[in-house]
């Protein structure tokens, strides 16, 4: 499969909780409601959007790159609304030789603190690893976005190191942290967890 290939057809995920599935022209609501929110975006790298014609002009965007196989996000869906609630993405993705990806995500504030990124993450790295036999994983946040940085070592990821002033966003530059975790990594600690889930059955 190639990366245009993986785009165009571009998987529904399922969890407890959530659908990861392509975007849609009736997200258009849902998205503004939640990228709206100047604290949703003060850790990413757009910014918040003052009008529903912002939010549609990425909408347009995305469902334009389904269509041309280039990068472009899961909505997450809440199941039990049906509620597009955020993002999940391989921002980059290398299919050939190299098997690698980086994950990058967004949540709207009103259901942080639910483990739901944590859920979505564990979803897509389980896919990465399985279906796209992908090598290493990699995500990146913004040193103060500690609640991303939970998420990343929840899921069994690296810390590699920060990289000093690596982006200027929103006027200034800022320092990023780097996480990993690699295939024989995730197999082993999925072993361990689903050998101490039958320990306490």
């Amino acid at each position: 499969m190639t990366t245009e290939q993986f785009y165009k057809t571009l998987p529904t995920l399922e969890t407890d909780r959530l659908l990861l599935r392509p975007m849609r022209q009736e997200d258009v609501d849902d998205l503004f409601a939640y990228t709206q929110d100047e604290e949703t975006a003060r850790y990413v790298t757009w910014n918040a959007n003052q009008t529903i014609g912002q939010a549609q002009q990425f909408l347009t965007h995305v469902l334009s790159n389904y269509e041309q196989g280039k990068q472009a996000p899961w909505a997450i869906e809440w199941k039990a609304t049906g509620q597009m609630i955020g993002t999940i993405d391989f921002i980059h993705l290398l299919l050939d030789e190299n098997k690698q990806a980086e994950l990058g995500y967004a949540l709207s504030r009103q259901f942080w603190g639910e483990g739901i990124v944590t859920e979505a993450v564990e979803r897509v790295l389980d896919f990465g690893f399985k279906a796209l036999q992908l090598e290493r994983i990699q995500a990146r946040c913004m040193e103060p976005n500690v609640g991303s940085a939970r998420v990343m070592e929840k899921v069994g990821m690296t810390y590699e190191g920060t990289l000093r002033r690596l982006i200027f966003i929103k006027g200034t530059f800022h320092d990023v942290k780097m996480y990993s975790i690699l295939r024989e990594e995730y197999v082993t600690q999925r072993q361990a967890a689903e050998q101490n889930e039958k320990q306490h059955q």
